[in-house]
């Protein structure tokens, strides 16, 4: 299940309900294995310059190779930037999980 951090200057207005259905259906269009896509947004008060910064955190896979992830990043980068209204910094990382990366569920009787 792949992961989309958003840390952003709160001087930004970001609809991040909307940005994460976005980043969710866009990984799924290139990849629809990926299945679901959790988000979470980190807003940050004390900053230096407008800027917002998505992290997208995968698990390796053998199709995820280099131009997967660039065509991945290109069309991520256009479609979210359209949903952006303000001028700001902006910064995208694509990041592959290494060996010793453990994803599981946690449920309770």
């Amino acid at each position: 299940m792949p992961h989309v951090d958003i840390k952003y200057s709160t001087d930004l207005n970001l609809d991040m309900k909307s940005l994460f259905k976005l980043v969710e259906e866009i990984i799924n269009g290139h990849d629809p294995a990926s299945g679901l896509v959790k988000g979470r947004a980190y807003p940050a008060e004390n900053y230096q310059h407008t800027h917002v910064l998505f992290e997208i955190s995968m698990l390796t896979k053998p199709h995820r190779e280099k131009a997967f992830t660039e065509k991945l990043m290109s069309d991520l980068e256009k479609q979210i930037k359209a949903q952006i209204s303000q001028d700001c910094m902006f910064s995208l990382a694509i990041n592959y999980s290494g060996p010793f990366y453990l994803t599981n569920s946690h449920e309770v009787d």
